[in-house]
């Protein structure tokens, strides 16, 4: 379980990370319609757990999946997104990728927004370009704004329930069965009252946040460049 827990935080943090940074680096460009697409980007967020898990079980439904369809379009079999044991972690970490999103390409927005033109002019000046302008002057300068979406990022992951129990109910076969699932399950779930294992797991839980908390902030803040 804490395996399945550590793939799934895993998935997200990477993905929650890297596709809004790749959204917000174009989307901060200042070109007409940008605004209509940086609101459509960050709907999302406004979605609760409950309701986004449904809108994609819609979404996923092989009787009526867009997704499906154009799967098929391009000869490719759709898998059991929600009933194949080996896709429905993969589906659920998808889900909360999209959710999150939304408010992470909010804050990394914010971030290049602030960035200092004359930086990026003398940068220019001296041949920064491309890659190198990116990795050696843009990312060091809305580090802080990164690393405030790490942190939470892997929070949520860590927390996520609603997912899990909407899209899959834990299953199949456990699959998505993660640690806080799995404290819920054993202590509300189907009336179920093994409180003693639920408090236990939830020990479990507070020790890895405290240690991945340990890890971000004893590591990677330290590359954190601060104004």
């Amino acid at each position: 379980m804490l395996a399945r827990t550590a793939g799934f935080t895993l998935m997200v943090v990477v993905a929650g990370v890297l596709l809004p940074m790749a959204l917000a680096v174009p989307l901060s460009q200042r070109l007409p319609g940008m605004r209509i697409f940086r609101t459509l980007f960050t709907l999302p967020f406004a979605y609760s757990a409950s309701a986004a898990s449904v809108v994609w079980l819609l979404m996923l439904n092989p009787a009526m999946s867009p997704v499906n369809w154009v799967l098929q379009l391009i000869g490719v079999t759709a898998p059991g997104w929600t009933t194949d044991s080996g896709w429905a972690l993969v589906t659920v970490a998808g889900v909360t990728v999209w959710m999150v999103s939304g408010f992470n390409l909010l804050v990394l927005a914010a971030g290049l927004a602030g960035l200092d033109e004359q930086v990026l002019e003398a940068a220019r000046i001296d041949g920064a370009s491309g890659v190198r302008n990116f990795t050696s002057i843009v990312l060091p300068m809305i580090s802080p704004s990164l690393f405030f979406v790490i942190v939470t990022t892997t929070l949520t992951a860590l927390q996520s329930l609603g997912q899990p129990q909407v899209m899959t109910d834990g299953g199949p076969n456990g699959a998505t069965s993660t640690l806080v699932y799995s404290i819920f399950n054993q202590a509300f779930h189907n009336n179920n009252s093994n409180y003693g294992l639920a408090s236990a797991q939830g020990l479990v839980l507070l020790i890895v946040g405290v240690l991945l908390a340990a890890v971000q902030f004893g590591v990677i803040e330290r590359r954190v460049h601060y104004r």
